[in-house]
């Protein structure tokens, strides 16, 4: 009966407008009330009295109706709360998903988690560097069916995988039959070089009952490792949506170039690197070799194996 709006109409735009949707609406009449309850409640009212009003209920429904606000509002401040949470965790689990590329399962969560610096970031660090190559790969592929070549090269992947999650290594890439591993970051340890020679130690072993297996079945294949030490530049490499985690420096190059060096079965490491090993594996000299991409020759050392 009001002037313009009616008390009805009121209500609803009340209900209409967003930010006004929610609050507790008390409709007032002097009208019939078995008449006008339905429709102020279809109009959106929480509740309907009639006049003359007895102050203390109207005081006492008012009460009640902020108490049910009190709690909507709550509720909805858990959902917005779940909500954010809900995103932080969908983000953390990408995130997670992205560092469990390169890093075993504990260390990603607890990058994650801020136990450990983010190691995506471009940074500086002293690594030791170990790259991975068969011998024999190119005529093998030429020769063999390419479901044997993926069944092979599935069995060398699982096997050196665990072994370098085993020894705290970070696996930069696997690229077919060669990869690229690198002790002390994100990980500090404190004899890297020990680390990463120990794992290849393991790996040659572990190798040739591989490659047994496969040589009677006429693959004849072969695992050459290099291993050097030296500063790198580390961090996320690539682009939205395709992120590697790589490391840049010359110590690459110069494992890289080892590993090419190294016959099937053999582990040459860097002068540094044999140094670091300080007598606790037996190196051999391998004379100074004439690398691509180094002016100078580099002094290189034959790892012994040890059965």
């Amino acid at each position: 009966m009001m002037p313009d709006m009616s008390g009805y109409e009121v209500c609803r735009a009340i209900r209409a407008n967003a930010a006004t949707g929610i609050l507790p609406v008390v409709l007032i009449t002097a009208l019939d009330p078995d008449k006008e309850r339905i429709k102020g409640l279809e109009a959106g009212a929480d509740d309907f009295l009639t006049k003359p009003v007895n102050q203390a209920e109207l005081f006492a429904r008012v009460k009640s109706l902020l108490r049910i606000k009190s709690l909507y509002d709550e509720v909805q401040d858990w959902n917005r709360t779940l909500e954010q949470r809900v995103a932080e965790g969908v983000m953390q689990v990408e995130r997670l998903g992205r560092l469990k590329r390169f890093f075993s399962p504990q260390l990603a969560e607890l990058i994650v988690a801020g136990g450990t610096d983010d190691p995506l970031r471009s940074h500086r660090r002293e690594i030791t560097v170990v790259f991975v190559d068969l011998r024999g790969y190119t005529a093998f592929t030429e020769t063999a069916d390419p479901e044997d070549v993926m069944g092979v090269l599935r069995e060398y992947h699982a096997s050196m995988g665990k072994l370098i999650l085993a020894h705290e290594g970070t696996l930069e890439r696997f690229a077919g039959d060669g990869m690229m591993i690198f002790f002390n970051d994100p990980v500090l340890l404190p004899e890297p070089a020990q680390c990463a020679v120990r794992m290849a130690l393991v790996m040659q072993r572990e190798f040739a009952a591989l490659a047994a297996g496969w040589a009677r079945r006429g693959f004849e294949l072969q695992m050459a490792i290099g291993v050097a030490q030296g500063y790198a530049t580390l961090g996320g490499i690539g682009f939205e949506g395709r992120l590697d985690y790589g490391a840049v420096g010359p110590v690459c190059n110069l494992g890289a170039r080892l590993c090419q060096e190294a016959k099937g079965g053999e582990i040459l490491v860097s002068q540094r690197v044999s140094a670091a090993l300080d007598g606790a594996f037996a190196c051999e000299p391998a004379g100074e070799l004439v690398l691509k991409g180094f002016q100078r020759p580099i002094s290189a050392f034959r790892l012994a194996r040890t059965e």
